[in-house]
């Protein structure tokens, strides 16, 4: 089950997260998409692709193919990136029966809560890329640097109008997973205002279990870093590479 936010809500995402806050992020996933692996990144799969937002600035360099499990996401990536090839999907189980040159998976991955979807998902990257091909995964978290906290927004649209709270807190740091509950304040074109809560359960996986990971489903991993202009903290981007066969 979706959280609400990509279901019955998924028409106010616009409002909650617009691309121009994506920016600077996508231009460091398009520096790590092509460092990672060997040989040119032309074609690229993005696994959890959501509103678009990402692909509207990496389909500058790349050719992208999106999926996504959610419609209504999906359908404002559609108006944001109407020349990107769209899929619905789960990227624990989507097969598109093609490799790519590069995989990527952004903030969709803290969905895989468990080690198990988390292998799956790994799998699918794997099986979608092509040799000497790579993928880079961009999570909100590792264990290592994980701290709770409280961020909130919102935007007005032309009709309608969101502020969202949301609180990132962990009630049991010694398991792979977090809690994200988020409060949004919804104003409708007539001025009628309602509140929706809505809980995500995000993974939290450490650096050493994502390269486990990683090598269990075929590629040779590393982790690099990100600075964000707008976080005190650098982010870990997991990198992979699939390995050609022989070796060479």
């Amino acid at each position: 089950m979706l959280p609400k936010l990509y279901e019955e809500l998924a028409e106010w995402w616009p409002l909650l997260s617009a691309p121009d806050e994506y920016e600077e992020e996508a231009a460091a996933y398009a520096r790590f998409l092509g460092e990672v692996g060997e040989g040119e990144a032309r074609t690229v799969l993005e696994l959890g692709s959501g509103g678009g937002n990402n692909a509207f600035y990496l389909k500058r360099s790349f050719e992208m193919t999106l999926v996504d499990l959610s419609p209504g996401m999906q359908e404002h990536s559609r108006r944001l990136n109407p020349e990107c090839e769209h899929h619905l999907g789960d990227m624990r189980s989507i097969r598109l029966g093609r490799q790519f040159d590069r995989v990527f998976i952004q903030d969709a991955i803290c969905y895989m809560a468990s080690r198990e979807d988390l292998q799956r998902a790994m799998e699918t990257a794997y099986l979608h890329c092509r040799e000497g091909g790579g993928v880079v995964v961009a999570p909100d978290h590792v264990r290592e640097t994980f701290a709770e906290a409280t961020e909130h927004g919102g935007r007005d649209g032309s009709d309608r109008s969101l502020r969202y709270l949301e609180w990132v807190w962990d009630p049991d740091p010694t398991d792979n997973h977090c809690i994200a509950d988020y409060v949004y304040v919804l104003r409708d074109a007539d001025g009628v205002v309602r509140t929706e809560h809505d809980r995500h359960i995000e993974g939290v996986f450490s650096r050493r279990e994502w390269l486990e990971i990683l090598r269990q489903a075929g590629f040779e991993g590393r982790i690099a870093t990100f600075q964000h202009s707008e976080l005190p903290t650098p982010l870990d981007v997991i990198l992979g590479t699939r390995p050609r066969r022989g070796g060479g």
